[in-house]
């Protein structure tokens, strides 16, 4: 499911005059005086209006395909549990720990994306039969 064409076409309109409008505002630097080899460096602003030009479609992914989301907030919630147990206690005591962790923490978050009861899940891993999405099941371990 996406948005109709017509919608398409307006928003990727306004967003090729973004563009347009980003690369008038941030002309591309003038000749150095000592030639350099290789490519001029370039601004932050024209990199990145750059990398918004070359990656039009992934930008816009969200347009095309409703489950696609519209943010990475997802992800960024992902590592947050991490970022907060090493700033609470400074750092991790092992390497065996933070491993262990980061497991339990993707178990966690996938059974929770895949809309699967989480205590069960738990209990299920316990016995030997944690969960497994679908897309993987039966697939070779």
């Amino acid at each position: 499911m996406s948005l109709p064409p017509d919608r398409l076409a307006h928003y990727e309109g306004r967003y090729e005059a973004i563009l347009q409008d980003g690369w008038a505002a941030n002309p591309p630097p003038s000749q150095p005086l000592v030639t350099r080899r290789g490519r001029k460096k370039q601004s932050p602003p024209r990199n990145l209006l750059a990398r918004f030009a070359r990656q039009k479609t992934e930008t816009l992914a969200f347009m095309y395909d409703f489950r696609v989301p519209f943010d990475n907030t997802q992800a960024e919630r992902d590592i947050r549990m991490v970022k907060l147990k090493a700033k609470i206690s400074g750092t991790f005591r092992t390497r065996l720990g933070a491993d262990a962790f980061c497991t339990l923490r993707s178990y966690l978050s996938t059974v929770r994306k895949h809309g699967a009861n989480i205590i069960q899940s738990i209990h299920d891993a316990f016995l030997g039969q944690p969960f497994m999405p679908l897309a993987c099941q039966g697939l070779p371990r």
